[in-house]
């Protein structure tokens, strides 16, 4: 990239947020990231709105919900390289294990057979599910896969200085499904 800072976001959809700590888990070698880069759209940090362009963005966790399809839509067409991050991501492991149960049965699962009080369906405070949890690549498209549940700091921080420095990482021994 050029000599002005790289702008990186990470985004949490329907997922554990352990993509997130194995990030924090990169510790000092944070400051040397921010040398290059600002985060400047996270859980982890202030801003609420996704910027009009950023150059990397790692996104945790499966599309489940509206939200999750609405956010993912709108940070695809803000992102240079999006990064699917976890297994969640990649794959949609945990939370696709909802996928052998109709929306309807999870509902009244959850809100009616498990609740000792109030048993209702909420309408306006949850987003909605889609019929099925999903990978990100089976709504957008996806530039570098970073398997793993999570992915170690060492992983993230390879796959983060080498896509800053413009190359596509390969993680060939890196990393692996749930690991």
């Amino acid at each position: 990239m050029s000599d002005v800072k790289a702008k990186i976001a990470t985004v949490w959809l329907d997922g554990c947020s352990g993509c997130h700590m194995s990030f924090l888990d990169m510790d000092e070698r944070i400051i040397d990231l921010a040398q290059k880069a600002d985060v400047v759209y996270s859980p982890l940090v202030d801003p609420k709105d996704f910027p009009e362009m950023v150059d990397v963005t790692l996104v945790e966790g499966a599309v489940s919900n509206e939200d999750d399809f609405n956010k993912i839509k709108k940070v695809r067409a803000h992102t240079r390289i999006l990064v699917s991050l976890g297994d969640c991501a990649v794959t949609s492991n945990v939370p696709g294990m909802r996928n052998q149960f109709s929306v309807q049965s999870l509902y009244e699962r959850a809100y009616i057979e498990n609740a000792a009080e109030n048993q209702h369906i909420p309408v306006k405070l949850i987003p909605p599910l889609r019929p099925k949890s999903v990978p990100v690549h089976h709504i957008v498209p996806v530039d570098v896969f970073i398997p793993g549940c999570p992915p170690s700091a060492d992983t993230i921080y390879f796959a983060v200085t080498e896509l800053l420095e413009g190359r596509i990482p390969d993680l060939t021994g890196k990393t692996r499904f749930g690991i």
